[in-house]
């Protein structure tokens, strides 16, 4: 199903990246008949799209389209998935590359069922990457719910190899003398589906993030607000739990900025104007505020828009900010000039949400395999070289645009592998 399958002969497409675009990319290219090896760094597939709570255009669940990926995956025998891996090195040339893989140690093998054992019996805590940090698992974790592989892993920065896990699993499950592994793969092209990082926060340092667990990322609302995430979907203010009756959003936190990206990410007004829905279904009467410099709402989401703007109870200002005030009461202070009015404002508001943009991930690091990027670090398709880019790999782009650009990189993977 994954990781252990046995590798196909000569030939075929590499897929970087398991996140939406990754899996697209590579089930368009296996189901027409492609070898297809599919390599992830995370223990488990869906990138960020599995970190949302809710995604456009039908606000559904993420576990709705992964999860349908995923049993196609599991019935796709031209797809083998190795999860904890990263490129190393590229040789060769176009039609007939060599590509290194590094894959690190999970320290629990494909016997596991999942039976949580092994954490009941773990005395070790983590902080929890994918929610951000604002819980905590333990040091041998199921990154989520609905994660696949549906297996667990453990984090050795956090484990003192007590042995408590191993005495708990009734299935052999656990190795923790696993040891790394590099392997090569003979492929014809390479599709780089890397995704994107959200931009670290703590570069702003007007925005204070910190200085106030009052002050979260735009990504850290989406946990917030998910079912399985550290407050069970409820939006409460990281620290003291505080019901907020009053929410700021600032929008372009580090994008349309030369001192940070200097492009604009694409996706943060439509993902402020959701989560502002997130805030609505849950606290009716709260106060909203967005502060922002244009808002992007393309072709049918200005309906979206429109309902919130007709809210009495949000306010839309056009301004960036200049700063934000923790306050002793834990809430914060958001000042910003009103570009209409030419007014200062300041806003005492319980929370703040930084619209932080999207930086791909392979930023600085993709010129060592062989890729072309952009100026501001997103990689550039070339055909010539059979290797194309997918997704927030490419451009920054919403999740349905992702797997249209998916699909068009894994017709260019196939063509040059049927060359």
């Amino acid at each position: 199903m994954t990781d252990e399958r046995s590798a196909p002969g000569t030939g075929g497409v590499l897929v970087v990246g398991g996140g939406i675009s990754g899996l697209t990319a590579a089930l368009e290219a296996a189901e027409v008949g492609t070898d297809v090896y599919l390599v992830e760094r995370n223990p488990y597939l869906g990138g960020r799209v599995a970190q949302l709570n809710q995604y456009f255009p039908k606000l559904c669940p993420p576990s709705c389209g992964l999860e349908i990926n995923f049993q196609r995956i599991k019935k796709n025998r031209r797809i083998r998935v190795y999860t904890m891996t990263e490129v190393k090195s590229v040789a060769g040339a176009p039609g007939s590359y060599q590509v290194t893989l590094a894959t690190k140690p999970r320290f629990v093998n494909a016997s596991c069922t999942g039976c949580d054992a092994c954490t009941a019996a773990c005395p070790e805590e983590r902080a929890n990457a994918f929610n951000f940090g604002m819980d905590k698992t333990k040091a041998i974790y199921r990154p989520h719910e609905h994660s696949f592989p549906a297996r667990y892993a453990i984090d050795m920065d956090a484990c003192s190899k007590c042995g408590k896990c191993v005495e708990a699993c009734s299935y052999n499950a656990i190795e923790l003398g696993m040891q790394p592994k590099e392997f090569t793969v003979d492929v014809n092209s390479i599709v780089w589906a890397t995704g994107w990082n959200p931009y670290d926060p703590t570069k702003m340092t007007n925005l204070r993030f910190n200085d106030s667990e009052a002050i979260i990322t735009n990504m850290m609302m989406e946990r917030l607000a998910a079912p399985n995430g550290p407050t069970g979907g409820k939006i409460l203010r990281p620290g003291d739990q505080k019901e907020p009756a009053s929410i700021a959003f600032v929008q372009c936190a580090g994008s349309r900025d030369e001192n940070h990206l200097e492009y604009c990410s694409y996706i943060c007004c439509m993902a402020s104007l959701k989560q502002i829905s997130y805030v609505r279904a849950q606290y009716p009467e709260a106060k909203v505020y967005v502060f922002y410099i244009d808002l992007r709402t393309p072709g049918k989401y200005e309906k979206f828009r429109e309902k919130f703007m007709a809210d009495k109870n949000i306010t839309f200002i056009k301004g960036k900010v200049a700063d934000i005030i923790p306050e002793q009461d834990g809430g914060v202070t958001v000042v910003a000039e009103n570009a209409v009015t030419g007014e200062k404002v300041k806003q005492k508001v319980d929370m703040a949400v930084l619209a932080t943009g999207m930086e791909p991930a392979m930023k600085g690091a993709a010129g060592a395999f062989g890729v072309q990027q952009d100026k501001n670090g997103f990689i550039v398709s070339d055909e010539e070289k059979a290797m194309a880019s997918a997704g927030c790999a490419k451009k920054a782009i919403d999740v349905v645009t992702c797997a249209q650009t998916a699909t068009a990189a894994a017709l260019k993977a196939i063509q040059a592998s049927r060359r």
